[in-house]
């Protein structure tokens, strides 16, 4: 397999980067596996004189090693790590090779503080955008700690490694031999999984902020851009940054940028709020806000932040079904990305709940993969976009189910089928199947607020035209708010408007 031109000429310009000479381990077979994972390797040795290639017997085949001359870094590749983990092997070639990561000096030495043994194997599809993050922090927490070793595993070129573990989602990590994480993960979340996160005291000991926003999507981050750039003292408390444009695949709709996926976009935002010197606090939930002398949020590791004014920025999530088997069989076949978790479902029968645009778009992205696709619709009719169902309805693989009420996901260890009742005639039928893909909308991350502050029925902070909330001095922003519209670039516009109204309050108060 002949690497395209593009792909080629993004390597090239990289390896010019190169700090340092790179040693490549390759446990290759004759498979057409191992024939594609050569052809990149060699490519690799062709680009660079820094790059040389040795055969060796590594665990898995086709499978290879990047290590320094002369120290093997733990940093294994099973499968080729091209589609969205090319970026992956680009950073673990410069990062070996001596080039500086763009991480914290705190991370890196939380990283090296890590005593003891840690073998951590990944398990990912080439086409979720979720796992480069994964397998980014795993190498390098390996590069950094001679302690540390990770595998990325294709789990399309091993295939009966996937179905003997019953991996039914990416990314799933494995520590040591044992389940550790499933979905995204940053390199903060497997840090503080470990033990070796911020502690509460440090996050305690902080002096009150002009502003602290709470979330970290495109409202927050919005927010805090805003708010810092009017020189006051800014910080971002958020559980994960950038997030639910980090599940995001193509996005078309943001003005002025043709085309652009979720994580680069998250990626350019944190750039830019690293330049204005906000203080960010990442993997951090809130669990209480109360009004003092300062307004004060109180998050689940005990710390309290003080602030003169806070923005209200947590988001959104995927609303569940609440039925029998969903939380049960949650990654053991029911899924909620089908970009990610769609290639681990190929060939075999499948579901998808929800009849609108975003339903729409994971049966026909699905469909090209699975054997059958099963659309389940509780109105009588599709929700999506006309051109969206004339594409749905031309496939030949596709079954649409509408005025049905999903009752129960059943199986043993795993999802085998689906139980729903015809809203009609009040029958209820069984659909075998091995995946289900829940996309029934969102429902606002709010709960942790209580009656603090004022909420409509679905749970969404009530804002003004200000994004003043029903608490002087507390604002909100983006998908939490009752904004009548959930868009990325609304969420930013209303960030940067509760900002503002946050900066009016202060001058005036």
């Amino acid at each position: 397999m002949a690497l395209d031109q593009d792909i080629k000429q993004q390597l090239e310009q990289y390896l010019q980067l190169l700090e340092g000479n790179i040693v490549i381990k390759v446990s290759a077979g004759d498979d057409a596996a191992s024939t594609e994972m050569m052809s990149l390797v060699d490519e690799l040795a062709s680009m660079s004189a820094m790059i040389s290639v040795e055969k060796a017997d590594l665990d898995r085949t086709p499978s290879f090693s990047v290590n320094r001359v002369g120290e093997d870094t733990g940093v294994v590749f099973a499968g080729t790590p091209l589609g969205h983990e090319f970026t992956s092997l680009v950073l673990a070639l410069l990062q070996v090779s001596g080039r500086a990561p763009k991480v914290d000096q705190s991370v890196i030495d939380q990283i090296k503080s890590i005593k003891g043994e840690y073998t951590f194997e990944s398990y990912i599809s080439l086409s979720c955008h979720n796992c480069p993050d994964v397998v980014q922090a795993l190498n390098l927490m390996s590069i950094f700690n001679p302690g540390i070793s990770h595998t990325m595993i294709d789990g399309a070129v091993f295939k009966d490694e996937v179905e003997s573990k019953n991996v039914m989602a990416v990314p799933s990590v494995y520590l040591n031999g044992e389940f550790f994480e499933s979905g995204r993960t940053t390199i903060e979340d497997i840090l503080a999984k470990l033990g070796t996160g911020p502690d509460a005291s440090e996050l305690d000991n902080k002096a009150p902020y002009d502003v602290l926003v709470v979330g970290g999507g495109p409202s927050g981050a919005s927010a805090a851009i805003y708010a810092a750039r009017k020189g006051i003292r800014t910080g971002i408390v958020a559980e994960r940054f950038g997030g639910q444009v980090n599940d995001t695949m193509g996005i078309e709709n943001f003005i002025s940028v043709k085309y652009t996926e979720g994580p680069k976009l998250v990626a350019s935002i944190e750039e830019q709020v690293k330049e204005y010197g906000i203080d960010v606090m990442k993997t951090q939930r809130a669990k209480r806000l109360d009004k003092n002398e300062f307004i004060e949020i109180e998050l689940e590791n005990g710390a309290v932040l003080k602030s003169k004014t806070v923005i209200i920025s947590t988001g959104a999530r995927w609303r569940n079904m609440g039925v029998p088997g969903e939380a049960e069989f949650k990654n053991k076949g029911v899924a909620y990305c089908p970009h990610c978790d769609g290639p681990l479902f190929t060939g075999k029968d499948v579901a998808v709940v929800g009849g609108g645009n975003s339903g729409i778009e994971a049966a026909i992205d699905l469909a090209g993969i699975v054997k059958h696709v099963t659309v389940l619709e509780f109105s009588p009719e599709l929700k999506a976009d006309s051109v969206l169902q004339d594409r749905l309805y031309s496939l030949p693989n596709v079954t649409v189910l509408k005025n049905v009420q999903t009752k129960e996901l059943t199986g043993t260890d795993k999802l085998e089928g689906l139980t729903y009742i015809d809203r009609a005639t009040g029958e209820e039928k069984h659909v075998e199947l091995q995946g289900v893909f829940v996309q029934i909308g969102l429902v606002p991350n709010t709960d942790w607020l209580a009656d603090t502050v004022e909420r409509n029925r679905m749970g969404e902070i009530i804002v003004d035209s200000h994004g003043a909330t029903s608490i002087p001095g507390v604002f909100a922003a983006g998908d939490c708010t009752n904004s009548a519209y959930k868009q990325i670039i609304i969420s930013m516009g209303s960030g940067a408007t509760a900002a503002l109204g946050a900066f009016d309050y202060l001058i005036r108060n």
